[in-house]
């Protein structure tokens, strides 16, 4: 009787803010199983903001989960050791170039972080909102995590969300800044020979480089690229495998599971949250905007022209970017293949989100000295 009348108060004790939790995340199951958005993580973050937001469940294991991968950062660090696994960076190497767009895509982050600061966010929530326009969900787990943002569910899912919706988003903001004859503008590729030493001192140097330049993102850099020398060094063909898929696939559904535990009604429906989704829009639009300006600043000296659309694969959403922009250039012209010029932008966007996350966490820690 005495366990009834628990339920039964607990029934009674339901709010409208834990129904519209259940919503979102059936919404979020929806999109990740009909419309295959990010499934690996949708699917189970969607799951866990049902489950946490139940009236008579207390989420302790959860909470377990959480603070051994998220609250320690482990999950997005083992994450990164898959993603850099899963990058091929011959098209930045055969046009190293391209790592230009990678630096001009993260106007957004800081042009959001000023925006956010002047709405009324503390510092450090700024700056994890900020971080959204990177378009890479790691990062932005690691420095809102980093900050201890009280916002950290919905930025989580803002993130995960504006990664997904990249094929909705981006298409818009390039046409709007582009002309049709700078969408014509053809780009032929010529592939080098990358050799087998410069790909294995890449990952090198670059953890070498970023680290001296932004030590806050060295971690981050650094499990990114020793998965990457996992691909590249040719005597752990097994690893790589175990990394690009198993390791890969089960921290992404445990990181998503873990992310639902700042899903829960009492502190992700309110004002603020609304205020981040836009905010993270804003960052995600100005980013691509960024790269695509940039492209066209760079053409009114260069004799051989780059399609500006290219600069929106400076964007860390790899390779969903750069999959969008190459459409995009075959619509307008159908002989006009974009795809490894947009690879290089897109992986360069990959480790600019890490460094721009890095320097952000340096550069909030300074001001608040």
């Amino acid at each position: 009787m005495q366990a009834f009348l628990e339920l039964f108060s607990n029934v009674l004790n339901f709010t409208w803010q834990q129904a519209l939790m259940i919503v979102i995340g059936s919404l979020l199951v929806y999109l990740a199983i009909a419309k295959d958005m990010e499934p690996t993580l949708l699917l189970p973050m969607g799951f866990g903001a049902i489950l946490v937001n139940l009236p008579f469940v207390n989420a302790s294991a959860i909470i377990t989960l959480f603070d051994a991968g998220i609250a320690t950062e482990l999950f997005p660090l083992l994450l990164f050791i898959g993603i850099g696994a899963m990058i091929d960076f011959g098209p930045l190497l055969s046009n190293p170039k391209m790592l230009l767009f990678g630096a001009a895509a993260q106007f957004g982050i800081f042009f959001t972080l000023i925006v956010a600061r002047l709405i009324g966010f503390e510092l450090n929530d700024a700056a994890s909102i900020a971080i959204i326009g990177a378009a890479d969900g790691p990062t932005s787990i690691y420095v809102s995590q980093y900050f201890a943002s009280r916002y950290q569910g919905a930025i989580m899912v803002a993130a995960y969300s504006y990664m997904a919706l990249v094929p909705i988003i981006q298409p818009p903001v390039v046409r709007l800044i582009t002309t049709r004859k700078e969408r014509l503008i053809r780009m032929p590729y010529k592939p080098a020979s990358i050799s087998r030493k410069t790909r294995i001192l890449f990952p090198i140097i670059v953890t070498i480089v970023a680290g001296t330049i932004a030590p806050k993102s060295a971690e981050l850099i650094g499990f990114l690229m020793f998965g990457n020398l996992i691909r590249e060094c040719g005597v752990l063909n097994s690893l790589s495998d175990t990394a690009q898929n198993a390791l890969a696939n089960l921290v992404t559904i445990l990181l998503g599971i873990s992310i639902s535990i700042r899903m829960q009604a009492a502190d992700f429906v309110n004002i603020q949250t609304l205020a981040i989704i836009a905010l993270g829009l804003v960052a995600f639009i100005f980013d691509t905007a960024g790269g695509v300006v940039f492209a066209k600043i760079l053409n009114l000296f260069l004799k051989t022209k780059i399609n500006p659309m290219v600069g929106a694969c400076g964007i860390s959403a790899f390779p969903m970017s750069s999959r969008v922009i190459h459409k995009m250039g075959l619509k307008e012209d159908k002989q006009n293949f974009l795809l490894m010029h947009a690879a290089g932008a897109n992986v360069s966007g990959q480790i600019a989100s890490v460094i721009a996350g890095g320097l952000l966490i340096t550069l909030v820690e300074a001001i608040i000295r």
